[in-house]
């Protein structure tokens, strides 16, 4: 596996999707809208994140879907892209690769990861925004989507189920970083894309650290639909 990943490391067309994702990553709703069109940014308020729940317990409103639509289509347009990218991939410049038709779905799976990976990474640390970003749960939601419905079922139902019954976002959104990479292995059984799952779940989990220390001593605040005053 390691010379599969030394070889795909000096792809271009890795890195140009590198690239593309992490600046789709860059477009963070939360910031935009409250910066450029409350006049008020987000993360001078609340948590000081630039995420939805951050965004919806300060200014509420119907611009709220206007940061669940940016974080959701930069996700879309990053996998499309990548999946596009992918599905034009040539193997045979590797020598001793297989030519097989599960081998061209392989990268197209693995083009999808690496950019859901890196939109993330734009999403959490922007470049225009001062590397201050959100935590990745709705983006990262959308991803899993895109990757397989599978998948999606694992993080977004313990999500859903956990949020609903607990009323702590944090903690449905652990369990969506936790249970990532172990979903991935049980859809695709690759080391490769599972470790690229693993750096997704521990990027998600990295970012909610002070939700975590606050879930154990009993201080994380529980989610309201309204929003404070």
């Amino acid at each position: 596996m390691g010379e599969v990943i030394l070889f795909v490391l000096t792809r271009m067309e890795f890195w140009l999707v590198a690239v593309i994702s992490y600046f789709c990553g860059c477009f963070n709703g939360a910031v935009i809208v409250s910066k450029y069109i409350l006049r008020d940014d987000v993360r001078n308020h609340g948590s000081g994140n630039a995420g939805l729940t951050n965004f919806f317990r300060t200014f509420g409103g119907p611009l709220t879907f206007v940061v669940i639509l940016t974080d959701v289509l930069k996700a879309v347009v990053a996998i499309l892209i990548a999946a596009k990218i992918g599905a034009g991939y040539d193997p045979r410049i590797m020598p001793d690769m297989p030519m097989e038709a599960a081998m061209a779905a392989y990268y197209v799976v693995l083009f999808k990861y690496w950019a859901g990976l890196w939109c993330l990474l734009g999403h959490m640390f922007p470049c225009m925004f001062h590397f201050k970003g959100g935590k990745g749960i709705l983006s990262g939601g959308a991803i899993a989507i895109m990757l397989d419905w599978r998948i999606a079922l694992v993080v977004w139902g313990g999500f859903l189920i956990l949020a609903v019954l607990t009323r702590y976002v944090s903690l449905g959104s652990c369990w969506a970083g936790a249970s990532f990479p172990f979903a991935t292995w049980f859809v695709y059984h690759d080391p490769l894309i599972t470790g690229l799952g693993a750096f997704i779940g521990l990027l998600i989990l990295y970012m909610h650290r002070g939700n975590i220390h606050r879930l154990i001593t009993g201080t994380e605040n529980k989610f309201s639909l309204h929003k404070k005053k």
